[in-house]
């Protein structure tokens, strides 16, 4: 073909393509759909809410596993450290009251935590709605999600935590008592709570309490001195808002002995866990954890001497 002829066949490609309405790739988006996911407890409504993901370096963080067994498990999985982690919320709408369950972490840690308000506000609530805020322990990416520049993110809420997690992270002469990696948790937490103290809007309580119809607290300390586990009720369906009973889930659901170093005191929030895991898969109510992927909401089954997660079924029915 001469020079000119493949010109011309060139051209008449370019123009038939044109005609058929070929165009050029359409550029990748690269941004993920808003984080809530809906569910109903009997006549509760509940809103799982994502804050962002942490890249945990888990290999390097469990306590109490045999080498090389953590990053076995995580290939298991399909995984490798460090691993991208969910930070999870949960928001209760009872019908008379509008409870959020941990705040996410704001600020405080980033560059892909953070958004948890406005996926509250993509789930269609506002901020100014919440009546109460559960906190599940005063670790950073649970309570950072309560301020903003100084200011109340929840102006009208109360907010409650037990009573040992306030007097411990609420102080900051206790950081001497806790691992080096942890003591910078302090000043965050501190003025995270500070607007809502200030307004006479902090109320802990101590151990197991009745908070309201339907949402009780459960003491579950060790991750923490305070941690709770928030047990939501209605009609006869339940659910546990675990909080930080657990971190891994490709490593502790198989093996629940296998602790964090997040933990304040291992020794305790091991049996803790091992008695989480083992009611909730003998009743078989839902479940609902900070750290597993998102939506965090599932059941466990018993599996020798392990137990296996079993996601919520995906349902778009109101």
């Amino acid at each position: 073909m001469s020079r000119m002829n493949h010109r011309f066949a060139t051209l008449g490609l370019a123009l038939a393509l044109a005609a058929a309405g070929v165009q050029a790739a359409a550029p990748q988006i690269k941004t993920q759909a808003p984080g809530y996911y809906r569910m109903m407890l009997g006549d509760f409504e509940i809103t799982a809410l994502n804050d962002g993901t942490l890249d945990l370096p888990v290999d390097q963080l469990m306590d109490k596993a045999k080498p090389g067994t953590v990053v076995k498990a995580l290939e298991k999985n399909y995984l490798k450290p460090p691993v991208e982690t969910s930070v999870n919320g949960y928001l209760i709408n009872t019908g008379t009251k509008l409870v959020l369950i941990d705040t996410g972490a704001a600020g405080l840690f980033g560059p892909t935590a953070g958004r948890l308000l406005a996926n509250l506000k993509a789930a269609g609530y506002q901020p100014e709605q919440v009546d109460e805020i559960y906190i599940t322990h005063l670790h950073p990416d649970h309570a950072g999600g309560l301020t903003q520049d100084g200011k109340p993110v929840f102006p009208n809420a109360v907010v409650r935590m037990d009573q040992h997690d306030a007097d411990h992270w609420l102080n900051e002469a206790n950081a001497a008592k806790e691992p080096e990696g942890h003591r910078g948790f302090f000043p965050g937490v501190i003025a995270a709570l500070k607007p809502y103290q200030d307004a006479g809007r902090v109320k802990p309580f101590d151990g197991a309490t009745e908070l309201m119809a339907g949402i009780r607290a459960v003491p579950a300390p060790g991750h923490t001195p305070g941690h709770t586990v928030y047990m939501v009720e209605s009609k006869g369906q339940q659910l546990a808002v675990w909080g930080d009973l657990m971190h891994v889930a490709a490593v502790q659901f198989p093996t629940p002995s296998v602790a964090i170093n997040f933990d304040s005191d291992s020794k305790r929030a091991v049996p803790q866990r091992e008695k989480a895991f083992a009611d909730a898969a003998k009743k078989g109510y839902y479940v609902a954890v900070a750290h597993v992927s998102f939506p965090g909401i599932g059941h466990l089954r018993s599996e020798g001497k392990g137990y296996v997660w079993v996601p919520v079924n995906y349902s778009i029915k109101p």
